[in-house]
């Protein structure tokens, strides 16, 4: 154990235009730890996650991933962005897990949760395979591992999109509000994935307005709003006794 956060932002902005979406967060997420992101629609959390594996790059501020900055390199006092081949490299330790499952419909479950192994890792389709196979009855979908994404519900798919990220090994698991898009009764099979994974120890940083969820398996909570980070603590500090006149009134809306 280094000591050395997982994720460390410091004053990270992001713009498009003349919106200003996220105005100078700062915050840490340390190795293991099961980090939630909070906060009304439009409050920068998804953007700021996707900034995270620089799938949006970000205008001001520093982040990094492990102690390495996340797609940038520094000489003197200068950032300079890395190139699409590299920034692909830093992606790999990093699984993500959309709203929308994002699968490939002419593949099965099986071959969508091997493809990034084979194809990116170059590894073999015996190996990629029996990891696979593991992963998916570990999701609890041993039985749909010929099944395509037509043929499963939300649900399923959504398990089948974390096994997927799983697949690469990644040493950090961003979840951009992944039961959002379901039906009420599937959210539940998905947030037992999550806990599972929690309980592993598996680092991660969860969007969500399951605020249930948080509470129980989260270590750390942000609430934003407006681009910044408004509150922070314990989430069951934060959820139960908010500070901030903001976070009492969202919270009375959503619990």
């Amino acid at each position: 154990m280094t000591g050395q956060p997982m994720v460390k932002a410091e004053g990270v902005h992001k713009s498009y235009g003349a919106a200003h979406i996220l105005r100078g967060i700062d915050l840490e997420v340390q190795n293991g730890e099961v980090f939630c992101l909070v906060g009304p629609s439009g409050s920068g959390k998804s953007t700021f996650l996707r900034c995270i594996n620089h799938l949006e790059r970000i205008d001001g501020g520093r982040l990094s991933v492990d102690g390495e900055l996340v797609g940038y390199k520094q000489k003197g006092d200068k950032l300079y962005e890395l190139k699409d081949s590299e920034v692909a490299v830093q992606r790999r330790d990093i699984g993500m897990v959309f709203q929308r499952f994002n699968l490939f419909p002419h593949m099965t479950a099986l071959a969508n949760v091997m493809e990034a192994p084979i194809q990116v890792k170059g590894e073999s389709k015996a190996v990629a395979r029996e990891r696979a196979e593991r992963l998916l009855d570990r999701v609890g979908l041993r039985d749909k591992t010929g099944n395509y994404p037509s043929q499963l519900s939300g649900g399923q798919q959504q398990r089948v999109a974390i096994a997927r990220a799983l697949a690469m090994e990644p040493k950090l698991m961003l979840f951009d509000e992944p039961t959002s898009a379901l039906d009420p009764e599937l959210v539940g099979d998905v947030l037992d994935v999550m806990r599972d994974l929690a309980e592993s120890g598996m680092t991660m940083i969860v969007v969500t307005h399951e605020m249930g969820f948080a509470r129980e398996v989260g270590d750390s909570l942000v609430f934003m709003d407006g681009g910044v980070v408004v509150e922070s603590g314990n989430p069951r500090d934060v959820l139960g006794n908010p500070q901030q006149d903001r976070t009492k009134a969202f919270l009375s809306k959503v619990l």
